[in-house]
């Protein structure tokens, strides 16, 4: 699976970051997420699913390809 945003909408909240923070990063620019592993498996794939459900804004989302 593959972790996609929609970076648009991120408000920079931060819970992916407290979530799963070696997959995810927050820009110094203007907080809002950074992408740090693009393709996960394994364990990484369920931290990836808790992010993505508790994102606010749904700005994360995973695809199959």
């Amino acid at each position: 699976m593959r972790i996609r945003t929609h970076s648009d909408t991120c408000i920079g909240a931060g819970r992916c970051f407290r979530t799963a923070p070696e997959l995810f990063d927050q820009s110094e620019a203007d907080a809002t997420v950074v992408v740090l592993v693009d393709q996960v498996t394994g364990d990484r794939l369920e931290q990836a699913r808790e992010a993505v459900d508790d994102c606010p804004t749904r700005t994360l989302y995973l695809t199959e390809d």
